[in-house]
């Protein structure tokens, strides 16, 4: 019985009422949008190697193109709004840094500032024949600069799957991001990316979704695997014991891509892996969950 309606044509009448008000509650209920989900992106870390997430002054249905150093960089829709997010490469100059966009407003100039960061030095014994090089290796190395380069400078249009992102692999890190080299006391570049160390013969697995780009066996870097994830976002995967993918193939999260090993400059079995943004070698550690 509903309550003070004794009627039977009463409390039907009231039933059919209460009925009719529910379905038009459901039916404005769903006729309500949800809420834009924000953006997951990396943590913020405005030094060399380091990335800088910068909200631009454009808005609408098109993707602004954002030019650092000429290269075009990543950038993501955040509801209406437009988000950058910038690598900066290790040699990046300490103070003001600049980049330029060009949205729904025209060209406009951005400007950043770029810290300081005091990265670690590292001392590692190798063959010397792999910090020596003869006319040969050199040569080969030379060769091989072109074909990375080539391989980070691919771009694609879909956005990746995700800013945050797990390990290729379990184990802790061996060597960090950015320390000083020196090779047989010889200093070197600072360190391009991550080490993992792991038992040789691990999988090696892709974080996120994204296509090979290429493959193969290098001097240093040993067998290496360079993967696409969209919009200038390219990791690398080196000193691995095997290569189970190929270049062209699509790979979602979670794909084998091969296993750990010591091939190229590497004192023991170990995963490098480097992160690209923008042609910029930048921190993974920026981009761990």
């Amino acid at each position: 019985m509903i309550l003070g309606i004794t009627n039977a044509r009463e409390r039907r009448l009231a039933v059919r009422t209460v009925l009719a008000l529910i379905a038009l509650g459901v039916a404005l209920t769903a006729s309500i949008p949800a809420p834009a989900l924000g953006l997951v992106l990396p943590n913020e870390n405005a030094v060399p190697g380091g990335v800088k997430i910068l909200q631009l002054d454009s808005t609408g249905p098109s993707l602004p193109y954002v030019d650092t150093d000429g290269h075009r960089a990543l950038v993501l829709q955040d509801g209406s709004k437009w988000v950058a997010v910038i690598g900066i490469p290790l040699s990046a100059p300490l103070g003001t840094r600049q980049v330029i966009v060009h949205g729904t407003n025209g060209r406009q100039a951005v400007e950043f500032t770029v810290g300081d960061k005091r990265y670690a030095s590292q001392s590692l014994k190798v063959a010397p024949r792999q910090v020596d090089l003869s006319a040969a290796d050199l040569a080969r190395v030379n060769e091989e600069k072109i074909r990375i380069e080539h391989a980070l400078s691919h771009w694609s249009e879909p956005q990746p799957e995700s800013l945050r992102m797990p390990q290729p692999v379990p184990g802790p890190r061996s060597s960090s991001f950015g320390s000083r080299r020196i090779f047989n006391g010889q200093s070197r570049n600072p360190h391009s990316g991550m080490d993992i160390a792991a038992p040789a013969g691990s999988p090696v697995r892709v974080p996120i979704a994204g296509m090979v780009v290429d493959t193969g066996e290098y001097f240093f870097n040993g067998n290496t695997v360079f993967v696409d994830h969209g919009r200038g976002l390219i990791s690398m995967y080196c000193h691995l014991s095997a290569i189970d993918v190929k270049p062209g193939q699509r790979l979602a999260a979670g794909t084998r891509i091969g296993a750990v090993g010591m091939t190229g400059r590497a004192t023991g079995p170990h995963l490098h892996w480097g992160l690209s943004l923008n042609r910029a070698w930048v921190d993974p550690e920026l981009f761990l969950p």
